[in-house]
């Protein structure tokens, strides 16, 4: 097929490209096809049942199903006992009643006698429920203050009176003509005045004991908190920035008019803000600010400065940070806040004094591209994985200070900071027992591409392996922690639930089955996880489909997942399950796939994570042609036969490879993709190319728009046009590029009512029979 003619083949699906037992109409279901698989599961308050989310029946949403001990399989819920399934409950150790807020409201539960009792419901919503150390005391947020509840006697204080605002001056009246001559010559002027002067004295003399009212400006409050023993309230008060929100325009819509709703802030310097943090004490009644510019290495520029003349000489000044809410021990005696500076090179865990405003530093994490790994996010506002131990004086995080994200303890009393694992693995997730004493961990330990589970004490160190084998495994423990709820897969083995006992090396009892009769009629492959070396000796794992022998045809597509740090090449059931099956379908036609997590992939530590950093389109891209290389010499693949696809980060790989490095593919897929970044997000973006006003080479040299005039080989474009994550209007900017420039072997599909993630199968099915049309057409001789 010439370049010519190459947007002529799209017009009709090409007849080639039906497996002997997939047919694409049908994987393009997607879990309508494989069986809706059951999330969220929980436990009930008694610990005698579990409760998850399904869909077996193939409904229009899912349902929350139960199961208990003696059930040969779950049963549907009743929508009240569903509903209440997943409140937020509150409890004391030990304790009989619950609380928890349902619809803007209080209730109480009694667990003993089933009762429940509703104690404050008012027009205005209560949120952010939290127990006091005082048994009989419990505090909530409604309309940006907190209250004060007490259960035993019922009394309702409130604790702050903020308020969004300026005090208005009382100015005095000014003087003119007419009022003076009003005083000279009335004397009831004179007693009026004098009367009010005499009340405002008096009224001075008697003070309240309500809380007297702060304004604090025009500024946004956030992350408003009470200590458990009720005597302080933190908040954050932030700038609100003035940017320009990016749009987005809807063709089909209910009414037949067009519509434009505002999508998202642009990656910029513009999007910094100014942030206090105020401590309010109650017992003085004001209010009064920490000054965190002691913080080491605040005022340290970032090292690319150095590359730009206009900022390598920088006055130095305090970078903008952002610090959470307060973490607590059980008695409020201890707080220990997060903080982040805006450009997220630096995060500081400090000790705060509430009484004073003062601080001290815990830790210190640099990294000259971004904060984050597991446990610990990658944007500014969450502080991650940290909680106080039992012992009241030990809290836990993690950092990724060993180049992994690793448990770290520090003691208050002592002042030592202990790691407690160590390795080259990562804990993806930390549970506490129910006594604060033993930890349960999520880690890939034994391979990068697993989730295994772990019980730790601090005392000894020691990994107690539970839940070790290949695949992923989601723990929820029971109540009484002597049972867990496990959802497991594998690689061909979609998610369901299991029960377990929670014991060394415990085995899985499965009690849901998802998958559909037509699902299991098709024997899916294992794919191997193998590695292979990068050009700078970097070993990177990659998901293989290999043929049969006798269909082999010796053309491979390479598969690119998409969200940049993610993991696609593990042991357990993909997110990308419709690539999954149309990998298989692929493989049985003779193609071999190779699905590859390419630097900044998540899974692998820090380095790995932050390869791509100041250049998205370099070591993410050439793991893509090293792959290509691997596949060439260790499985004689046609070099002149290897396609690419992939969407979002996926679809902007596909078009660097393309574009930067013409003729290498033959063929590519690019859906959903982010052509420009300096048009896409501000967090996602910021932390990995800095800011466009302050690095603009590392914009230019990883946005594709600036290598259209080198595109090379047949490359097919498919975008939603309602995308509010990356807006069509990327596509149509590079659209416009290849017509100014001439180019001819490229194609836009457009899917009018799409988003992002597509919805509607039947726009599945026209999106990847429009890909393996142009991977036939093109890579099959």
């Amino acid at each position: 097929m010439t370049k010519n003619i190459f947007i002529l083949a799209f017009l009709g699906f090409s007849t080639i490209g039906i497996s002997q037992n997939l047919k694409l109409e049908e994987i393009m279901k997607g879990d309508s096809f494989i069986g809706n698989q059951p999330t969220y599961g929980r436990w009930s308050l008694d610990g005698k049942k579990v409760y998850f989310e399904w869909n077996p029946t193939d409904d229009f949403g899912a349902s929350t199903y139960s199961w208990q001990k003696g059930q040969t399989k779950p049963v549907l819920t009743d929508p009240k006992e569903a509903a209440f399934s997943k409140l937020d409950f509150k409890r004391r150790p030990n304790s009989d009643i619950v609380y928890y807020i349902e619809k803007g409201a209080l209730y109480s539960y009694s667990t003993s006698n089933k009762t429940t009792k509703k104690i404050i419901q008012q027009s205005a919503s209560l949120s952010n429920l939290e127990l006091g150390s005082q048994s009989d005391f419990l505090f909530f947020e409604q309309n940006q203050n907190i209250f004060k509840y007490n259960t035993k006697d019922g009394t309702l204080l409130q604790l702050t009176n903020l308020s969004k605002g300026v005090k208005k001056e009382n100015k005095p009246e000014k003087e003119t003509f007419l009022n003076s001559q009003q005083k000279e010559l009335f004397q009831f002027i004179k007693d009026k005045d004098a009367r009010k002067k005499w009340f405002d004295a008096k009224n001075k003399l008697v003070k309240s004991d309500f809380a007297k009212e702060y304004l604090y400006g025009k500024d946004d409050l956030r992350s408003l908190r009470v200590n458990p023993n009720g005597n302080y309230v933190t908040f954050s008060l932030m700038e609100t920035p003035e940017t320009k929100k990016e749009k987005m325009e809807v063709f089909i819509t209910s009414d037949g008019y067009n519509q434009n709703p505002e999508t998202k802030d642009k990656v910029s310097v513009n999007n910094f803000v100014k942030t206090r943090y105020a401590i309010y004490s109650v017992a003085k009644d004001s209010v009064y600010f920490v000054n965190f510019s002691s913080l080491s290495h605040i005022q340290d520029a970032p090292e690319y400065f150095k590359l730009y003349d206009n900022l390598k000489d920088k006055p130095k000044e305090d970078r903008l940070i952002i610090a959470q809410a307060p973490i607590y021990n059980e008695n409020g005696s201890l707080a220990v806040v997060s903080i982040r500076s805006q450009d997220n090179k630096d995060r500081w865990i400090v000790s705060l004094n509430l009484e004073k405003g003062t601080f001290e530093e815990i830790d210190h994490q640099h990294d000259e591209a971004w904060i984050a790994g597991p446990g610990i996010p990658s944007y500014s506002f969450s502080s991650g994985n940290i909680e106080f131990l039992g012992d009241n004086e030990t809290v836990y995080f993690q950092s990724e200070a060993t180049g992994y994200s690793h448990l770290y303890t520090y003691n208050f009393k002592t002042k030592k900071k202990t790691q407690l694992t160590s390795g080259k693995w990562e804990v993806r997730d930390v549970t506490l027992s129910k006594d604060k004493k033993v930890f349960y961990l999520s880690t890939n330990t034994i391979h990068p591409g697993n989730r295994e589970f772990y019980k730790l004490s601090p005392v000894d160190g020691i990994l107690q392996p539970i839940l070790t084998k290949d695949g992923a495994h989601e723990v929820v423990l029971s109540p009484d922690e002597k049972t867990l709820l496990v959802r497991y897969s594998y690689k061909n083995i979609p998610w369901d639930f299991y029960i377990a006992d929670n014991k060394k090396n415990t085995t899985l009892q499965q009690i849901s089955s998802s998958t559909t009769e037509a699902f299991k009629k098709y024997q899916w492959r294992t794919p191997e996880v193998i590695t292979f070396k990068a050009q700078d000796g970097t070993p990177v794992n990659a998901r293989l489909y290999t043929p049969k022998t006798e269909n082999a045809n010796k053309a491979a597509v390479i598969f690119v997942h998409g969200a940049g740090y993610l993991q696609n090449a593990h042991n357990f059931w993909s997110n990308y399950h419709r690539e999954y099956m149309f990998h298989n379908l692929l493989t049985d036609l003779g193609y071999t796939v190779l699905d590859i997590d390419y630097r900044g992939s998540d899974g692998y530590g820090r380095d790995f994570r932050t390869g791509i950093y100041r250049f998205m389109g370099g070591k993410d891209l050439s793991d893509h042609l090293d792959g290509k290389k691997y596949l060439v010499e260790k499985y004689g693949i046609d070099a002149d036969r290897v396609g690419i696809y992939g969407g979002s980060y996926g679809g902007f790989i596909t078009l660097m490879g393309m574009l930067t490095a013409p003729g290498e593919f033959k063929s590519g897929a690019a859906l959903r993709s982010v052509t420009d970044w300096a048009h896409y997000n501000h967090g996602y973006t910021g932390n990995i190319l800095n800011f466009p006003e302050t690095d603009p080479e590392a914009y230019k040299k990883s946005s594709p728009i600036y290598y259209a005039d080198n595109l090379k080989g047949n490359l097919l474009m498919l975008h939603g046009m309602v995308d509010d994550n990356v807006e069509y209007k990327d596509i149509v900017r590079l659209s416009q590029r290849f017509i100014e420039l001439e180019k001819k072997n490229w194609s836009l599909a457009s899917f009018p009512v799409e988003s992002h993630g597509f919805k509607e199968t039947y726009s599945w099915i026209d999106e990847y029979s429009r890909i393996l049309d142009l991977f036939n057409s093109t890579l099959l001789k």
